[in-house]
């Protein structure tokens, strides 16, 4: 495809797929060594009722409102899970099955019972988000990216999801080394006097950022896979945190890429007519990645956690 055609129809989605995919790869790394993997799960279904009652309270489609919502009900099941887990002593795992499928679940009757259909809040878009309609009408081939009239009417999806990235980012550089600590020990950095409790809070905010920025573009589906998919993956390629961080931000930057390639074009090169969900190809593709990593990964049949140092 030519940059007339690339640039407007497709150059834009596929950065957007790409930074929302990095963007939960980069949390979900720690996520997954805490072995708390389902929290990514958890946020990317809690935050659909939150969504959808700042649409109700508003009465229209604003990113900042439905953020907020989303936040605030990504805080609440936050809370709630810690509240059943240690009132009902049962473990985390089943504590946060039961919060992410009753909110999401009331999520889903919320948009069912109300009139959202017609400005594109629905339980599809919910699912599958519309990263395929978020082209850019105003380009008009590859210098149009120097052009600050055209650059004016960029999808709001994307600069939204290249600033989450570039907050995420600093997050973790920012307390890296008492992160890196209290997700392998603990014990040991309670010792040393650092704040667990409220770096895993943090963290935990940090990824429900991420994840309420790529609901709307992405849907939940993409959100589900980068938290998991791709760090996982990651885990099977080396033992050096730093190295498996790289790794994830390559399984997640091809997850995206490949998969909307795949999703537009696959089914044309297949003699098909109609292209199929970009967002369940790229979290399809990421199983994959996941898939052949845990077959030949040279790190496949170890176990423990990756060297911190």
């Amino acid at each position: 495809m030519m940059g007339a055609e690339f640039v407007p129809l497709s150059l834009p989605p596929m950065l957007i797929g790409t930074f929302a995919a990095i963007a939960c790869a980069l949390p979900g790394n720690f996520l997954l060594l805490r072995r708390q993997a389902l929290i990514g799960d958890a946020i990317s279904h809690v935050v659909l009722p939150g969504i959808v009652a700042a649409f109700l309270l508003t009465g229209m489609v604003s990113t900042w409102p439905m953020m907020l919502g989303a936040m605030a009900a990504a805080v609440l099941a936050v809370l709630l899970i810690e509240t059943i887990r240690r009132l009902g002593k049962i473990e985390p795992g089943a504590a946060m099955g039961v919060i992410f499928t009753s909110m999401f679940a009331g999520g889903v009757l919320l948009l069912e019972m109300t009139d959202t259909s017609a400005v594109h809040l629905d339980v599809q878009h919910a699912l599958y988000g519309n990263l395929e309609s978020l082209i850019w009408l105003d380009a008009t081939g590859w210098s149009s990216l120097l052009d600050p009239d055209a650059l004016r009417y960029l999808p709001a999806e994307l600069p939204r999801m290249a600033i989450t990235l570039v907050v995420v980012a600093l997050f973790i550089a920012a307390i890296w080394r008492p992160l890196k600590i209290s997700t392998f020990d603990e014990g040991f950095a309670r010792t040393l006097g650092i704040p667990t409790g409220l770096i895993g809070m943090a963290l935990v905010t940090v990824a429900a950022v991420a994840a309420v920025a790529a609901f709307d573009a992405v849907g939940s589906i993409i959100v589900i896979a980068m938290f998991i998919c791709p760090p996982a993956a990651a885990r099977m390629m080396t033992n050096r945190l730093e190295r498996q961080i790289g790794w994830s931000v390559v399984f997640a930057t091809i997850s995206a890429v490949l998969g909307y390639v795949l999703a537009g074009y696959g089914p044309l090169w297949l003699g098909a007519q109609d292209a199929v969900s970009a967002a369940g190809m790229i979290a399809t593709v990421s199983g994959l990645i996941l898939g052949i990593t845990a077959l030949a990964g040279p790190c496949r049949t170890r176990s423990g956690a990756p060297e911190g140092a």
